[in-house]
């Protein structure tokens, strides 16, 4: 990869994090914690690990996820005042002030660097991955190249406003 990019990935506090995952921990608060806490561990460790990476950044309130990501080489700033993703991505791009920004969903276990370096070198072509069952994108790539038009309707608004788009 020519070019060195850095992420952005923001983290739930454990306690609202993948909420939808509740049933598969029977409910219990602290099985739930750390299945999501792993989840973002997984992937960051990916993120940390791939060629053409200059730095991970995750944007988080949570004290526990903060010191595990702190124990990676990872920084941790707190979310912003203002909730939602976009406003996390883009507190993330102001931390980070550089040329080349991609944004990283934290609930990608299986990701390995292998796979996002490709993702990376790709996205001089694609402005976002998109997932295929969900119609939120996965990895906003730092070079828009794929129109509005062509976005879904509900990732038109976390790939044309905020860090993902670069100038």
């Amino acid at each position: 990869m020519r070019d060195e990019v850095d992420l952005v990935v923001p983290v739930k506090t454990l306690d609202r994090a993948k909420t939808r995952l509740t049933s598969a921990t029977g409910g219990d608060p602290v099985s739930h914690a750390a299945l999501a806490l792993a989840l973002a561990l997984d992937t960051v460790s990916a993120a940390v690990n791939t060629p053409g990476v200059r730095r991970v950044v995750t944007i988080t309130s949570d004290p526990a996820v903060a010191a595990e990501m702190a124990a990676l080489g990872v920084e941790s700033v707190p979310e912003p005042a203002e909730p939602g993703l976009n406003e996390a991505l883009r507190h993330g791009a102001r931390t980070l002030r550089s040329a080349r920004i991609g944004a990283l969903q934290a609930d990608l276990p299986a990701l390995r660097p292998d796979e996002l370096q490709a993702a990376l070198v790709a996205a001089a072509a694609v402005a976002f991955v998109p997932d295929r069952q969900a119609p939120a994108p996965r990895c906003c790539s730092p070079r828009p190249a794929v129109s509005s038009a062509r976005a879904s309707a509900s990732a038109r608004p976390s790939c044309t406003s905020g860090p993902v788009r670069s100038r």
